[in-house]
């Protein structure tokens, strides 16, 4: 599945002088893990941001912000964010600052034991 190299490309900038940034395939798209947590992504052409719970019903509030519901149930604190929601860079640099600031306090996913 295809996702938007545009918007990956303006995420990757933003990141550039982020220590422990890494890239990885996820969802059909693209996320950007910071100190090895989930932190911001692309999906088609929307933007995925982990930011804290706390802020979920006024992120609701913003233009072009939804839900992340992969599993058809929201999941508190990950939204997907359209081109309407992103538009100026303000707005862009508005969700990137959310999404680090809330990485700094995140908890990693812990880890899978293989078997």
């Amino acid at each position: 599945m295809a996702f938007n190299e545009k918007l990956a490309d303006r995420i990757r900038e933003s990141l550039v002088d982020i220590p422990k940034v890494e890239e990885k395939q996820m969802f059909g798209g693209v996320c950007f893990m910071v100190n090895g947590k989930m932190c911001i992504g692309v999906v088609k052409d929307e933007m995925m941001c982990r930011i804290d719970p706390i802020l979920n019903e006024s992120a609701l509030e913003k233009t072009g912000c939804r839900p992340m519901d992969f599993t058809g149930k929201p999941m508190r604190g990950y939204f997907f964010i359209d081109e309407s929601g992103m538009k100026t860079k303000e707005a862009f640099e508005y969700w990137i600052s959310l999404c680090l600031e809330f990485n700094l306090r995140s908890k990693a996913a812990k880890k899978k034991v293989k078997k």
